[in-house]
C-alpha cells in the first residue's frame, strides 16, 4: 500500500535536521513526478504526548521529504506536518516506511 494518511496528532515533532533539497545517490536533485519542482527532505524527532499520568513513550527520528519548500523553519522548531502519508518499501530483502507530507508548519510551544 502506498501514501497511507497519518494523523500524528498525539505526538510532538522537532526538527532534528534543517530541510534542504533531496539529492538522490548520483548527486542529481530529485524533483516532484512529471514536473520539474525539486523536493526537500527534512528530519523531525516524532515523541509521544504525556499521557494523563505523564508518561512519555520513547521517540524516533523519521526523515520526511516534502513536495513544498518549507520557508522559515529550523532545527529545534515544533513543527507539523501537513499532508504526513507512510508508504511500505521492500529491496532486496531490506523493507522500511517512506514518510512523505506536503509541506510543515512552525508551530508554538
Amino acid at each position: 500500500m502506498r501514501n497511507i494518511p497519518v494523523n500524528l496528532a498525539g505526538f510532538k515533532l522537532r526538527v532534528v535536521e534543517e530541510p534542504s533539497i533531496k539529492v538522490d545517490q548520483e548527486g542529481k536533485v530529485s524533483t516532484a513526478y512529471g514536473t520539474d519542482e525539486p523536493l526537500y527532505t527534512v528530519g523531525v524527532f516524532a515523541k509521544p504526548a504525556a499521557t494523563d499520568d505523564g508518561y512519555r513513550g520513547k521517540g524516533e527520528e523519521l526523515r520526511v521529504t516534502l513536495s513544498a519548500n518549507p520557508t522559515g523553519v529550523q532545527e529545534g522548531d515544533l513543527v507539523e506536518l501537513i499532508g504526513a502519508t507512510v508508504s511500505h518499501w521492500e529491496r532486496d530483502g531490506r523493507s522500511g516506511l517512506t514518510w512523505k507530507a506536503q509541506g510543515l508548519k512552525p508551530i508554538s510551544a
